[in-house]
């Protein structure tokens, strides 16, 4: 199969969400699909220089391509021109479009092409269909949707939801739509032998905690530091690690950072700024808890990642793939409530033998679930099953 993977930018300032499109891509071509990445070279809404990357030609990468676009106009919002121009004189050289990120005007005027061209394409939202994130800029979303993602929605293949919570929770703008269930998977270096806390500035004896997310208000951050501040204050052990940063709102990243160093936090809190590569698995491998209490999260990929790494998790029951670690028993879940939230931090910090086994147990799961093989194996089979279904329609017709 010729699939097209349609994203607004692959971008790191943008988080995790659309940097698996690379291992999806990546998975796809070891099966024997032949896939294109479709992006801009958005690099972030605050006066960032854009990708420095080769555009409008093809870039051979780990048996898939990619091509770049320049973002014009409305640079800001990641738009493209040429993108769409290409994909309107080449869609028809594939067989499907998988199109990632809904409310983006890049990936919403893809949609409306490949409707108009009645080509098969399915939408992955990454969250943006959750009752939280429609809050923002309500009413601008609801005359978006009635104008645009309503129709693409409802003639969308099958809209792609990383778990059940995600697709239960998920508003369709009255359409009818066909949900397709499917995590993500991560793909991790190498792990790093004899890891030396001391350049980490993490004093031995005491259990590691790790948020390794973008440092967002949704993240739970406000939850997560008040806890944090009465276990220092019940003299719990612990060394708290952040590990993020978001270039797309500083001015909250460095309150966050202001607050941690007026705090009782100071001293027990290693700030590391955005990780990437060894130095972040270096930090995965020394964590004994990972930590993310966020308001809504359709998967969490770094909460995938860390479990890969036997990390036992303890997130609230806001990031979607909750009922899946506590059916696993791999890790504690919260709501979003700091007493919670403290209570369920000191039971695990207290108990290093539980923080074993439920990571022996999230190390299991990740390896069966989130697979790049298994996701990629099974995302190919939806995809023959979508061609041919489109085929028998356009033939009936």
């Amino acid at each position: 199969m010729r699939i097209l993977q349609i994203v607004p930018s692959l971008s790191l300032v943008y988080g995790g969400p659309s940097q698996m499109v690379l291992g999806l891509s990546k998975g796809l071509a070891r099966q024997g699909a032949e896939v294109t990445i479709l992006t801009t070279d958005a690099n972030g809404d605050r006066g960032q220089a854009p990708l420095d990357v080769p555009l409008d030609q093809a870039i051979e990468q780990s048996g898939y391509q990619i091509r770049y676009f320049r973002c014009s106009p409305f640079r800001r919002y990641k738009f493209s021109l040429g993108l769409l121009r290409w994909l309107h004189q080449n869609i028809h050289q594939y067989d499907l479009a998988h199109i990632h990120a809904l409310f983006s005007p890049v990936s919403s005027a893809a949609a409306t092409i490949a409707r108009w061209h009645h080509f098969p394409y399915i939408l992955r939202p990454l969250g943006t269909l959750d009752p939280a994130d429609l809050q923002k800029k309500k009413q601008l979303k609801r005359l978006y949707a009635a104008c645009l993602e309503k129709p693409n929605l409802a003639q969308a293949a099958a809209v792609h939801f990383t778990s059940d919570q995600e697709a239960k929770v998920s508003e369709r703008f009255g359409a009818v739509t066909r949900d397709l269930v499917m995590p993500l998977g991560v793909e991790l270096p190498a792990s790093t032998p004899c890891v030396d806390r001391s350049q980490w500035g993490i004093p031995e004896g005491v259990p590691v905690l790790l948020f390794m997310s973008r440092i967002d208000p949704k993240k739970g951050l406000d939850l997560l530091l008040p806890a944090l501040e009465q276990l220092a204050v019940e003299a719990v052990p612990f060394q708290f690690v952040l590990a993020g940063a978001n270039p797309q709102d500083p001015e909250y990243e460095q309150q966050i950072r202001s607050r941690i160093q007026r705090s009782s936090l100071a001293d027990r809190t290693t700030i590391t700024g955005f990780v990437a590569g060894e130095p972040k698995t270096q930090l995965l491998q020394l964590a004994d808890l990972f930590v993310l209490p966020s308001y809504y999260e359709n998967f969490g990929i770094a909460v995938a990642e860390a479990m890969t790494m036997g990390v036992p998790v303890l997130i609230s029951d806001q990031v979607h793939i909750w009922p899946q670690i506590a059916q696993a028993e791999a890790g504690w879940i919260c709501r979003c409530d700091q007493t919670d939230l403290t209570q369920q931090l000191r039971s695990a910090l207290q108990d290093p033998q539980a923080r074993l086994q439920k990571g022996q147990q999230a190390q299991a799961y990740a390896t069966q679930h989130f697979s790049w093989e298994a996701i990629a194996q099974s995302m190919l089979a939806v995809y023959q099953q979508i061609q041919t279904q489109s085929f028998a329609g356009q033939m009936h017709k």
